[in-house]
């Protein structure tokens, strides 16, 4: 049997190096390829994979993003993430909109190709170094609201501007920066950012 596959990245040098290496499997097929999130999803439901390899980080949407509309859109499709960036965060994010597979991209192909049977089999699989760096990570501290004025401050915005952009006074905005940056051990909004990013949190 088969497996069709429908690969996902916007970095087309890996994208294509890795449709030819997978090409070499007798029970791979990868039936669709896509360079942003958007036509991922506009892909998996055109050609109806059997599994889904999304880049994380796209273009459009993430690769979480399209793992979630997948899952409702088109049930039977399991998804896997490989990403270069396994920042806590993202993992757990993954693993709630129901990715069976989370691996990073320094994998091999012969072993990417292991791990995409096995998810399409019903297993799952986390790389254990990502896993291990998640745990010891923790839960995000901060609010959605504290992540959502942290996001809006993370192009260096004026005040003024995100309170607008968030529907809020700036006195509240101060307030959600400032109570952000000090639960991440931050001096400053552009530390706060930095740090709630590394660890995958916004």
């Amino acid at each position: 049997m088969t497996v069709r596959v429908l690969l996902a990245d916007d970095e087309h040098l890996i994208r294509g190096a890795l449709a030819a290496l997978l090409a070499l499997e007798d029970d791979l097929e990868v039936v669709a390829q896509a360079a942003s999130g958007t036509e991922a999803l506009a892909m998996a439901l055109a050609h109806r994979p059997d599994v889904a390899v999304l880049d994380l980080q796209m273009p459009g949407a993430d690769g979480v993003s399209v793992a979630t509309s997948l899952r409702s859109a088109l049930p039977e499709c399991r998804t896997m993430i490989v990403t270069s960036h396994g920042l806590p965060g993202h993992l757990k994010r993954a693993l709630t909109a129901g990715v069976r597979g989370f691996v990073p991209k320094t994998l091999s192909a012969q072993r990417l190709a292991e791990i995409i049977r096995a998810v399409h089999a019903g297993h799952r699989y986390v790389d254990p170094e990502l896993a291990a760096d998640a745990i010891s990570a923790g839960d995000s501290p901060l609010t959605a609201r504290e992540a959502e004025v942290l996001v809006l401050a993370s192009d260096g915005a004026p005040i003024s501007e995100i309170a607008e952009r968030a529907s809020l006074s700036q006195g509240t905005v101060r307030n959600y920066l400032s109570s952000a940056a000090s639960k991440l051990g931050a001096e400053n909004r552009h530390t706060a950012v930095r740090l709630a990013r590394e660890r995958g949190w916004v």
